[in-house]
């Protein structure tokens, strides 16, 4: 039993010695120091022995396993500061290296642009106005002198959440909720956006923006949402930007106008942009109607206004001569990288 026990030391000393990690090296503790261990076997058998032989075999297993002990904790620890410092290596940081620029965001073209319009009204003395995006039928519709059955809602078909609530069609429903809750004078802008069932193309989309704009004031006339309109296509396009005025229908204005901006691309000359014709159709504007007015409980025999609605899609189109909508919906990163 005595040369079993120092060959256990002796087998188990090395073992542990030539140890590399913490998990065999608690495999090897439970092999020889644990309840089936081969240390605890040999003890198992001390009963075999005579009383004289005894107190000399305990004295020696003792030791033997302080020694096991002993080399386990001292490996333990090593292994340990081992794994510590490795770690640190492996995470130090070398601080004269170049530093790695974070990527920073940038604003979406039709945010861009969508903010510089904000701008321009702001420093005309205008307020920015919002409103829901689910709307009710009567400030979508009605309330904008199309009534139930109008031929016009037509051109502005939908997506009906019941028969009385929708998604807006237009930002003009914000006007209305403005003067129902404001007296004259006005001025606003309400920028959001809209929805229309159109197929997707490269013109057209069935979730779009718009930027409504709004003036109620004693002695409103054409000439001021003329001077207004060019005003904003100047600070937007140049100052050799011109506007021009035909005359369209809209229920909601009298007179109304279809506005239309100096073709980019000839200065008016004409060209294939804008098929001969020298101008661009950018959006649509007029008088306010006065029964729109009196809708909205504003004396139409007092006060007047004009109104106009300009998408912002096609803003920007025009602004970085993109020839298709839906570069601005597919959050393609090397078509967006381009704006700042």
């Amino acid at each position: 039993m005595k040369e079993q026990l120092r060959q256990i030391e002796e087998t188990a000393v090395a073992a542990i010695s030539s140890c590399t990690d913490l998990r065999a090296l608690d495999e090897l503790r439970v092999k020889f120091l644990g309840k089936k261990g081969e240390l605890t076997a040999i003890l198992k058998q001390m009963g075999k022995l005579s009383a004289e032989e005894r107190p000399a075999m305990g004295q020696l297993a003792n030791q033997v396993r302080a020694a096991l002990e002993t080399a386990v904790s001292e490996k333990s620890a090593a292994l340990q500061e081992a794994a510590k410092a490795a770690k640190i290596a492996a995470e130090s940081i070398d601080v004269t290296m170049p530093g790695k620029r974070p990527a920073v965001g940038r604003l979406h073209p039709l945010q861009i642009v969508e903010n510089e319009i904000k701008e321009i009204f702001l420093g005309m003395g205008f307020s920015v106005a919002d409103g829901p995006e689910v709307e009710y039928d009567y400030y979508n519709f009605e309330a904008l002198n199309l009534p139930p059955n109008h031929p016009a809602r037509d051109t502005q078909d939908t997506f009906y959440i019941t028969e009385n609530i929708l998604l807006r069609t237009q930002t003009s429903s914000v006007q209305v909720h403005v003067m129902e809750n404001q007296k004259p004078p006005i001025r606003v802008i309400a920028p959001g956006r809209v929805y229309r069932s159109d197929a997707v193309d490269a013109t057209h989309s069935p979730l779009f923006h718009q930027i409504e704009g709004l003036v109620v004031d004693k002695g409103i006339t054409m000439a001021d949402l003329k001077g207004t309109l060019e005003l904003l296509m100047q600070r937007l396009y140049g100052d050799d930007c011109k506007i021009r005025l035909r005359p369209h229908h809209f229920p909601f204005t009298e007179p109304s106008a279809e506005v239309d901006v100096m073709c980019f691309n000839c200065h008016g000359e004409g060209c294939r942009v804008c098929k001969g014709e020298g101008y661009i159709e950018l959006l649509g504007a007029g008088m306010v109607h006065p029964k729109v007015l009196e809708g909205c409980g504003i004396d139409s025999e007092v006060y007047s206004g004009f109104a106009f609605g300009l998408g912002l899609e096609r803003i920007v189109m025009r602004r970085y001569n993109i020839s298709d909508m839906r570069l601005l919906f597919e959050n393609d990163m090397r078509f967006l990288e381009q704006f700042r």
